[in-house]
């Protein structure tokens, strides 16, 4: 798989692109859940911690895995120009996310439930506006999902599903010592263009370039 994603930049967890691989669709339905080294719900903490692939939901809200070597052109060409706090000013993304982020730029790697009782948003009534703002961040190629973390009770066991982390782009990539992409956003959608046609189906490298407004 590691092998898949070097190859093609971009591999969606589940189908997405048309004429275009996924995890699932490469993956046997057996395997999934596990808890085996051939799990592939294992990879996507696996990889992000390796420095293998980013992951998050980066395309239409859908979870998303982009290769190391692409991952720097992408968030030059899909991510935004301007800081949260800017696009804040502007009405371009919601207070809820300007909160997490700046919860997660000061606690690189927090788990999903100490970012909820952080930004105050524990209440049942406020998942949906969490999850939301969370998956904006994502979108928006400021976040990336960096791991899953195990629960634990007060005695130190395993209880219950395990827990996603985040942390910021820009730490993700300096943990890993990835260069940010030196040139412009269209710089950036040429690079990928380039790759793109030389592995992808005309169809997907024409849907994204659709979805993303290249």
């Amino acid at each position: 798989m590691k092998e898949v994603i070097g190859k093609l930049g971009i591999l969606p967890l589940a189908s997405l692109l048309p004429e275009h691989p996924s995890v699932t669709g490469l993956t046997l339905d057996e395997n999934w859940h596990s808890d085996t080294e051939l799990d592939p719900w294992s990879w996507r903490a696996r990889f992000p911690g390796e420095g293998v692939a980013a992951y998050g939901k980066f395309i239409r809200k859908k979870a998303v895995l982009v290769s190391s070597e692409w991952f720097p052109a992408y968030t030059a060409a899909a991510g935004s120009q301007l800081s949260l706090e800017e696009r804040y000013d502007s009405g371009l993304c919601s207070r809820e996310a300007l909160t997490l982020l700046q919860i997660i730029r000061d606690n690189q790697g927090i788990e999903t439930r100490e970012l909820r009782t952080l930004a105050d948003m524990k209440a049942k009534e406020k998942k949906t506006a969490f999850d939301n703002a969370v998956t904006e961040l994502q979108g928006t190629l400021d976040i990336v999902i960096s791991g899953v973390k195990e629960r634990h009770n007060a005695a130190g066991e395993k209880n219950g599903w395990n827990s996603t982390s985040f942390e910021t782009v820009s730490h993700w990539m300096a943990d890993y010592k990835i260069p940010a992409f030196k040139g412009t956003r269209e710089e950036a959608v040429t690079w990928l263009r380039s790759r793109m046609e030389q592995e992808w189906h005309p169809g997907a490298v024409k849907w994204l370039g659709k979805v993303l407004s290249w």
